[in-house]
Formats: structure tokens, C-alpha cells, sequence
């Protein structure tokens, strides 16, 4: 049995990084070092606990049985090690290094972004990258630390924190209202031209219901395609169909008049927004000040 005096704890990070980047050059990326470095830590590693950790061929690279245990481990006594210096130095201390964050277009531009501001404010030393795309980032292959997702999660090895919720409500612009008129039903709705967003497993279907858990699906034919969430707003604005549209994005638009719901009873089903990050059994510092920062900011309106 390997004795911990003959270990160093400095590669369990290195380590770490490999699994999750899933090769060494990517790890390297990720740390800032060459990948020959890297690859001499890892097999001092191995030679120090003798165990064999990782499978390497000129195509890829596997973690044996051993090394995905020793994995698990290595997150808990790197948290448990990043913990220990928060208790030391208080929640207050400075967050330095890069934080990475990806998020949808729309929610990333209305609320990530200012939170991030807000962020880098209270944290000058640190660095922050956000990236935004409606499609799904794969967060250890793009190096992301955390990303905020709305809807239903795939199921996957990350970890996630929920941090908010949102609904869609069916809207149109006035003058949309004033050539088609107001359905009375959810079933009037597919015979009306719809803003449909494409990314959506189902884009031509509108799943609503109402707050006492009455549901309806509706199947639009006649629509408009497009495939961000920002181009469904601005198609719906312009009179192109009505839409099915996140609250958190369309609230000032139907308080100033520029869109009207229709159907005020019905909405879509309610949805969580989460937090999702590599799986270490915490969130790190850095992630963690952020998911308080969103919480709070969400706070008026969840």
C-alpha cells in the first residue's frame, strides 16, 4: 500500500484535469502547462500509489478500473483541500484565476452577462470568459466551468444546482392581434402562423397548461423557423406569428405594449434553470460566487 508521504497531492490536480479534458494535450491547454510535463506527472503519479491509472494508445486515451476510483477520491480531497483554504481565509478572499461559463444566447445576454459584471467588480483578480450558443456545449471537451442551462437536463455524468425557474407565455404583437385576432382556445392557435424555434426537440408542438394543471398540446403547421431565441422575439415583434417566448425575456416588451399574451390563462410548463459543472463533488469557489450572484438577482422574480 501506497504511504501518503510518498505522494505528491500536487498531481491529483493534474490528474484530475486529464480525466475530465479526456486527453493530455487538453489538460495541458487547461493548465498552462506542456503536455510532456504533463505526461511526467502522471506517470510519477502512478509510479508513487502503484497503480496503473490511465490507458494510453496514439488514439486515445482510458481510465482503468483503478483510476476512475482514484478519480472519485482525488475530486473529494481536492474540494475538501479548496475548502479548507476558503475556512482559512474567508469567504471574502479574493477569487483569482479564469472562470468560463457558457449559457444560451438570450439568457446569457439579459442575465448572465450582468452578473458577471457584477462579479468582476466585487472579484477584480478574476478572469471571466462567457460563451454563449443555443446549442449543447460539452463543458470538459470546451474547458467550461460551469453552465447555465434552462429546461429539462440530459441525463449525464455533470453535477447540478437548480437557480431559478421560468415559464413561456404565448404572445403577439399588436399588430399581428389586429389581422388575425385573438384565439379563445389553445386548439386556435394552429391555425394562426407561428414563430417555432428549431433547436427544440419539438418545435411545432406548444405544450401549455394552466394553474390548475389542465394541459393541452397544440401541433402549429404554418410556421416560422429560426433557431435562436433572440430571432423568436425579434420575428415575433416584427408581426411574423405569434410565439411561444421565455418570461424572463419578454416581460419589458409586454409592459411597454410592444407584445400582448394571448391566452393569459395558459403558459408553457414550468422549467428549472441549473447551475451544471464537471463532476467534482462540490462547486468550486469561483462557481459557487456566481450561482449566489444569479440566485440573487433572480430573486425579485422567482
Amino acid at each position: 500500500m501506497a504511504d501518503l508521504r510518498d505522494v505528491n497531492l500536487n498531481r491529483l490536480a493534474v490528474f484530475v484535469a486529464v480525466v475530465e479534458a479526456g486527453s493530455l494535450t487538453a489538460a495541458a491547454a487547461r493548465l498552462g502547462l506542456t503536455k510532456t510535463m504533463v505526461s511526467t506527472h502522471i506517470q510519477r503519479l502512478e509510479r508513487e500509489i502503484g497503480a496503473g491509472l490511465l490507458i494510453r494508445t496514439t488514439r486515445r486515451l482510458s481510465v482503468t478500473e483503478s483510476g476512475r476510483a482514484f478519480y472519485d477520491a482525488s475530486c473529494k480531497i481536492l474540494q475538501a483541500a479548496e475548502d479548507a483554504l476558503s475556512a482559512v481565509s474567508g469567504e471574502s478572499a479574493p477569487l483569482r484565476g479564469t472562470l468560463r461559463v457558457s449559457a444560451p444566447i438570450d439568457y446569457g445576454s439579459l442575465v448572465v452577462t450582468p452578473a458577471l459584471v457584477e462579479m468582476r467588480a466585487t472579484y477584480p483578480q478574476l478572469d471571466i470568459e462567457l460563451v454563449c450558443s443555443d446549442h449543447y456545449v460539452d463543458l470538459i471537451a470546451e474547458g467550461i466551468d460551469v453552465a447555465i442551462r434552462l429546461g429539462q437536463l440530459a441525463d449525464s455524468g455533470y453535477r447540478a444546482v437548480k437557480i431559478g425557474g421560468f415559464v413561456k407565455w404565448v404572445v403577439a404583437s399588436p399588430a399581428f392581434i389586429e389581422k388575425w385576432g385573438k384565439p379563445k382556445t389553445p386548439g386556435a392557435l394552429a391555425a394562426l402562423p407561428h414563430v417555432a424555434l428549431s433547436v427544440l426537440p419539438h418545435p411545432l408542438t406548444l405544450d401549455l397548461q394552466r394553474a390548475n394543471g389542465a394541459r393541452q398540446s397544440v401541433r402549429c403547421e404554418n410556421a416560422l423557423r429560426v433557431n435562436t431565441a433572440d430571432a423568436a422575439r425579434a420575428a415575433t415583434l416584427a408581426g411574423g406569428g405569434f410565439g411561444l417566448l421565455t418570461d424572463f425575456s419578454i416581460t419589458a416588451d409586454v409592459a411597454a405594449g410592444r407584445l400582448v399574451r394571448l391566452l393569459p390563462a395558459w403558459a408553457g410548463r414550468p422549467k428549472g434553470i441549473h447551475a451544471v459543472f464537471p463532476p467534482t463533488r462540490y462547486p468550486t469557489a469561483k462557481v459557487r460566487a456566481l450561482i449566489e450572484v444569479i440566485r440573487k438577482r433572480l430573486e425579485p422574480q422567482v
